[in-house]
């Protein structure tokens, strides 16, 4: 048997309930959460299971834990969709299904992580703390709601065959560029709606089979969101970081990073850097990694990984019957 990857999911992800079934039955998943919430200040527990919250505009209360009083609870949860909540919360969740995964015996030679999973990566790898990385996600995703400027846009380019996807973006007026490499077939493009949108007809044009745009709140991975990668490197130049103990694999260059400093530098770069992901798993790939385990809510990479080599074994981890399966078939 060759070698095992644990990969986790970005942001888009989430859902409510996720991690659920693992928080009432393992007392390790339920730590993660437990920590995570005294980290944060307030209820991870509250944002990640409850389809509504108590307290005006759907705010749970700092401090409140799951299974509290909810006569008033008539808001929906809206909270796990805003990238500031969004994101510790898909964190935890992930963290807590990898503690299971650990618990029964699986552990793995690599990992890596698309976007917001990259810290769920390092914290496998034993880079981060669950509360350290916690309450750097929780900034992460302040500073990328403040940076998001008006009138920006995503659309996902779908094809058939290769098309010059970079040298159309640098070729079309407005500020465009690729986000994210996820899989042959399928990138997305990012930046002012505009740009965007005029990059999106080219490439139709060049031979895309399809451009979806994405509902999503701002640019991701584009130069629009500098801003919020100037304040994140701020933020972790005080940050102690470990040398990963697992290979790990970064966005930004699609290759295995050790260096705690370099994986400093390239956390702040990677909110305005495209994702390599499809580049990413390459590199795995040829490191010996025969065996990927997406471990969280969803099978985004799971499918990607399909496209990108069928030969290479890929499952996920959301759910205990998931581990189950996992287990049989390792």
């Amino acid at each position: 048997m060759g070698r095992i990857a644990f990969v986790f999911p970005g942001q888009g992800a989430q859902r409510v309930g996720m991690a659920r079934e693992f928080y009432d039955s393992c007392a390790a998943s339920r730590e993660v959460f437990e920590t995570a919430s005294r980290a944060t200040g307030y209820s991870l527990e509250e944002i990640c299971f409850s389809e509504t919250l108590p307290g005006e505009n759907g705010a749970a209360a700092a401090g409140t834990s799951f299974g509290a009083d909810k006569e008033n609870a008539a808001v929906p949860n809206t909270k796990i969709n805003q990238t500031r909540y969004t994101q510790p919360t898909l964190l935890t969740a992930s963290l807590a299904i990898l503690a299971a995964v650990r618990e029964a015996g699986v552990q793995a030679d690599m990992a890596a992580g698309l976007s917001l999973g990259e810290y769920c990566a390092l914290t496998a790898a034993g880079s981060f703390s669950v509360s350290d990385a916690v309450k750097i996600v929780c900034q992460r995703g302040i500073y990328m709601e403040e940076a998001v400027p008006t009138g920006g846009a995503m659309t996902a380019i779908l094809s058939r065959k290769p098309i010059p996807i970079e040298e159309i973006c640098a070729a079309t007026e407005g500020q465009v560029s690729v986000a994210n490499y996820n899989c042959p077939g399928q990138q997305v493009i990012s930046g002012e709606k505009d740009a965007v949108d005029r990059a999106a007809a080219k490439l139709l044009e060049a031979g895309a089979s399809r451009a979806v745009p994405l509902v999503v709140s701002g640019p991701f991975h584009s130069p629009m969101l500098s801003g919020a990668g100037e304040k994140l490197a701020a933020l972790l130049a005080d940050q102690e970081i470990q040398a990963p103990g697992l290979l790990f694999v970064s966005n930004v260059t699609g290759g295995f990073v050790s260096d705690p400093e370099e994986i400093r530098t390239l956390l702040g770069r990677q909110v305005c850097s495209s994702v390599r992901w499809q580049q990413s798993v390459e590199q795995m790939i040829e490191a010996g990694a025969d065996t990927f385990i997406e471990i969280g809510p969803g099978t985004t990479l799971t499918n990607f990984m399909k496209k990108i080599n069928r030969g290479v074994r890929a499952l996920h981890v959301e759910t205990p019957e998931d581990l189950k399966v996992l287990r049989e078939t390792l």
